[in-house]
């Protein structure tokens, strides 16, 4: 199982927001600067972020960003699950069920199901706040390398972005929440 960039970007933007005093607000050209991802990459994380409830924005002058809701209220394994958009191990997880002629009898399907609600089981025991340990050290880090990053700011996709749409329930079992 491997995490879209997508999803990655949106950990790394709770963390660096987590990082900082709860009413502190900070911009996309910060966060940019800070992991030296494109800003444009970025937005499009920090907009979807924000219609989850997770940030909240700031328009105007000395506008930005801030976590809208305490780190202890933030669910990794819900992030994931909202985030991320493809949670198909294997073909026939898929909704159409792909082509595999052993699907109907296959017991690989139903290890590989377990394994995979158990990856987000383990995420589900965890908060932002969990992730924030050792605040005061990340804090440190994220404000060195924003100080000595170049950031992606062009429109080519890092090697491992895709853009994607709101995502479906997965073959999971569970339902997309909204």
């Amino acid at each position: 199982m491997r995490l879209t960039l997508y999803t990655d970007y949106s950990l790394r933007i709770l963390m660096y927001l987590g990082a900082k005093q709860r009413e502190e607000l900070t911009t996309i050209q910060d966060i940019s600067s800070a992991y030296g991802i494109s800003k444009n990459h970025l937005m499009k994380v920090s907009h979807e972020l924000g219609k989850a409830g997770y940030i909240e924005t700031v328009r105007g002058r000395g506008g930005g960003i801030r976590l809208a809701l305490a780190p202890e209220k933030i669910n990794i394994g819900e992030v994931v699950r909202r985030m991320e958009d493809d949670f198909y191990l294997v073909e026939c997880f898929h909704p159409s069920g792909g082509s595999c002629p052993i699907s109907p009898v296959c017991g690989l399907k139903g290890v590989l199901g377990r394994a995979l609600q158990a990856y987000l089981q383990v995420l589900g025991e965890y908060t932002l706040e969990d992730l924030l340990m050792n605040r005061d050290d990340l804090r440190a880090i994220l404000q060195e390398s924003s100080s000595r990053a170049t950031p992606r700011t062009e429109d080519v996709p890092h090697p491992g972005y895709e853009p994607r749409s709101l995502p479906a329930a997965h073959g999971t079992g569970e339902a997309h929440r909204e």
